[in-house]
């Protein structure tokens, strides 16, 4: 896909979802890295349900990173994973608060040093948190990517790379929403729905096939 093609392809999501956002709740670093560490394999519906309990009761990383084990577990089992969710999420906040006085760093080198945090979560938090040009992907990404064309490959890391090379860098963070709104919404893994799809005449490869 050229990157003229790319361009509308973007402009046609904006059309069809003029409000895409974030749709995890959060008002803050801290509140974003932990919301978007339980946001895997899980729901945003889901997650937001379990934060706003959460950080009614452990607001900060102080907090959260003495929060025993088991507690924890409890506080977060609807989201799935929830064991190793966790771990993660207490030994975090423990870095948190042993080497960035609480805070959350803003730089993607530190944030990818903490436990449970990859290159998809770090992209989110910088992102959401910070305001940086980023363009995380992570499953209806780099499915919807691959199924339009934006993107030829397995590999997120990859994916992301193709990604910033073919949409200008000052829409990265938009098309990230964009992705993912279209991936919720018509162009769904088992089923999609080309008919509703404004891109299913020209602007999709794998409706030209």
């Amino acid at each position: 896909m050229t990157k003229e093609k790319a361009t509308r392809v973007l402009d046609a999501l904006e059309t069809l979802y003029p409000n895409a956002r974030a749709e995890l709740n959060f008002h803050n670093p801290f509140e974003t890295l932990i919301a978007t560490i339980l946001s895997a394999q899980c729901t945003d519906r889901r997650v937001n349900m379990v934060t706003e309990r959460l950080f009614a009761r452990y607001p900060d990383a102080q907090s959260l990173a003495l929060v025993p084990q088991e507690e924890l577990e409890a506080q977060i089992r609807e989201c799935g994973l929830y064991r190793m969710k966790a771990k993660n999420i207490r030994a975090a906040c423990q870095a948190l608060v042993a080497e960035y006085g609480g805070q959350v760093p803003s730089t993607r080198e530190a944030l990818m040093k903490l436990p449970g945090v990859g290159q998809k979560t770090a992209g989110v938090v910088l992102l959401a948190a910070f305001g940086g040009d980023e363009i995380p992907v992570d499953t209806h990404v780099r499915r919807v990517s691959n199924r339009i064309g934006l993107a030829h490959a397995e590999a997120p890391e990859k994916v992301e790379e193709q990604l910033r090379a073919i949409l200008p860098q000052e829409r990265w963070s938009h098309a990230h929403h964009l992705l993912i709104w279209h991936g919720r919404r018509i162009c769904a893994a088992r089923a999609p729905h080309c008919e509703k799809c404004p891109l299913a005449d020209g602007l999709c490869e794998n409706r030209e096939k």
